[in-house]
């Protein structure tokens, strides 16, 4: 994994920009500690940061080349890992390529010079890069199908800053932070973003599955990528065996690493299963056993308290199926302190509003990981790809007219005064969004009305959700340098899964039937019959009158940014009522995090609101 960033403008002379350029690209040294580098052009400028996972001594970046001898360069910043590269390197080299060195990034860069931007078709894995064709004054961004791997952009009349987090962007003084009052509830909770959208104005991500084309005349947008629906015809038994042998193959394929790699298991079905195959990997390649890793909560033995969301811990758990595939398991303990003393860090990986406790225990997570692997897999996004989470399985939430998630507690934006709820409509923002998403989901002819809905409820998981996960997952392991793949986010797996009827996904009345009945043989009962548990949160009654105590002073500070637009007898109603579990959130703690961090946000960035 790296970091990649950079600066094109067909007004301007870029070669001389390079102190700017290593101020963009130097922000994201913890991405990339392995190795730097820049190329300047009259007009592009590109940088690197390098992490060494594939071919260390080869994969130096940017990385260039021409189409002939007397042709301009075409030069790649390039993250993340294409799984299939062997096989596209085997094609390349039959059709004439001269390859030199190990890496994916030259397959990728040979791949554009063979298929253009159509190349992305033919990729399997977890990217963002951007290509600068010199003899076609062409930039093209691209970004993985499902968002795993960053890729964020700033549009300037003649010109485009890109880089794979925001701090790339925010180094150069042409763009400067500011957010709509219309953002608002975007900057709450990110799960109501549009895709492509941040909160900060003129600040965008390239779309998962898209293609962006800049030229001198041209900007244009491609979609690559989408999900289909047509008729499933296999039977349950071929259907089970399918989705065995495709997360076989894929977590195989994952496994291919230069450097230490272990998994993070919860003891959750879904990392669960991912542990198993690579346990199984490593033991039939006499390698040293598997490193597994998992976090808890200084005092959770006292403290937790149990939720629909959250209805038991992973410790036990990750330890039944540790000693069950015969890992070397390590659990990381997470206090107030520690927590404490994380939250800058996460908030300064995140550059946009950090989700607090979460951001900072999966941030100390990961430091302890990269003690000892350089690479994690992990069982991200199995819920939404095969239907994980509660409210999948609740008719109340099933049928709502809204995102399913959004559950039965207060909205961020209840807390907004009631003048600025007027102004902005964050209701009927939520209510457009929702149906602005519905739209792109084509029911399958001959589908069941069941089958329909949650086909809409997981392509709905699928968008800022699934992103806001993939966001953390990312921002948090690569401040510190360590590079998390994500096997149930491959395409192959996506699309087979997308098509299989809702009844055959809860073939055995429960939630995620088929990953279940796949992988029955490789883990033990209890394990198998656990119920979905999220991330764990930390149930602190220090830490979470930290957060009340932090809101009311916010609310109060004539200094804060957020404060005026807040209505503070609405935040004290809420704190002065009995905790309630909701579907989501387990306190008023967890629920009122947000507005700290937004607020933590505006002041550290400066962002002005407008």
């Amino acid at each position: 994994m790296c970091g990649i960033a950079g600066w094109v403008d067909f007004t301007r002379d870029l070669s001389t920009e390079g102190a700017c350029l290593a101020r963009m690209t130097g922000g994201l040294a913890p991405r990339g500690p392995d190795g730097e580098g820049v190329w300047l052009s009259p007009h592009a400028a590109v940088g690197h940061r390098r992490l060494a996972v594939i071919d260390i001594a080869g994969g130096a970046q940017p990385m260039a080349t021409t189409r002939s001898p007397d042709g301009g360069q075409i030069v790649l910043t390039y993250s993340g890992e294409i799984y299939n590269f062997r096989e596209l390197r085997s094609e390349l080299l039959a059709r004439g390529h001269r390859l030199h060195t190990r890496s994916d990034t030259e397959v990728v860069l040979h791949a554009y010079l063979e298929w253009g931007a159509a190349a992305v078709e033919r990729m399997a894995g977890m990217f963002a890069f951007a290509v600068w064709d010199t003899d076609r004054r062409q930039l093209l961004l691209v970004r993985d199908r499902l968002g795993v791997k960053p890729l964020y952009y700033h549009r300037y009349p003649g010109g485009m800053l890109f880089g794979s987090e925001p701090k790339v962007i925010l180094a150069n003084p042409l763009f400067t932070a500011r957010m709509s009052e219309h953002s608002l509830p975007m900057a709450f909770n990110s799960r109501l973003a549009a895709p492509g959208t941040t909160p900060l104005l003129g600040l965008s991500e390239v779309r998962p599955g898209h293609v962006l084309r800049f030229t001198p005349d041209d900007f244009a947008e491609s979609r690559y990528w989408a999900l289909e629906g047509h008729e499933h015809t296999d039977d349950l038994d071929k259907t089970v065996a399918t989705v065995r042998e495709l997360l076989e193959q894929i977590v195989a394929e994952q496994l291919v690493s230069d450097v230490p790699l272990g998994t993070l298991l919860s003891g959750g079905l879904d990392s669960s299963v991912v542990a198993a195959l690579a346990a199984e990997s490593r033991r039939e390649t006499g390698s040293a056993p598997l490193a597994t890793y998992s976090v808890d909560f200084a005092n959770a033995d006292s403290d937790f308290r149990p939720t629909t969301l959250r209805p038991d811990r992973d410790g036990p758990y990750a330890a039944l199926t540790a000693a069950h595939i015969g890992a070397d398991h390590h659990e990381v303990i997470v206090d107030d302190e520690r927590m404490r003393a994380g939250l800058p860090v996460a908030r300064g990986a995140r550059d946009l509003p950090s989700l607090g406790q979460f951001d900072a225990s999966m941030l100390e997570l990961f430091r302890s990981v990269r003690e000892t692997s350089t690479v994690a897999l992990s069982g991200e996004a199995a819920d939404e790809v095969f239907g994980g989470y509660p409210w999948f399985h609740r008719p109340d939430a099933v049928w709502a007219d809204t995102f399913p998630w959004m559950g039965d507690g207060v909205r961020l934006t209840d807390f907004l005064a009631p003048d600025v709820q007027a102004r902005i409509g964050p209701r009927e923002q939520e209510r457009d969004l929702y149906r602005t998403l519905l739209a792109e989901v084509t029911p399958v002819p001959g589908e069941s009305r069941l089958s329909t809905r949650m086909r809409q409820a997981l392509y709905l998981s699928l968008q800022a959700p699934l992103c806001l996960l993939l966001d953390r997952k990312d921002r948090m392991s690569m401040a510190v340098g360590l590079e998390v793949r994500v096997p149930y986010c491959d395409h192959r797996l996506v699309e087979y899964v997308w098509n299989v009827p809702w009844e055959m996904k809860t073939a055995d009345g429960r939630e995620k039937s088929l990953l279940r009945m796949a992988f029955a043989d490789r883990l033990p009962p209890a394990v198998l019959d656990r119920p979905k548990c999220a991330y764990p949160a930390s149930f602190s009654p220090v830490y979470a009158a930290g957060v009340i105590a932090g809101v009311r002073a916010l609310a109060g500070d004539p200094d804060s940014p957020l404060a005026p637009v807040l209505d503070r007898q609405r935040i004290e109603d809420v704190i002065a009522a009995a905790d309630r579990p909701t579907l989501t959130h387990a306190n008023h703690a967890h629920v009122l995090i947000p507005l700290l961090e937004v607020d933590r946000w505006m002041r550290d960035l400066g962002v002005t609101l407008c």
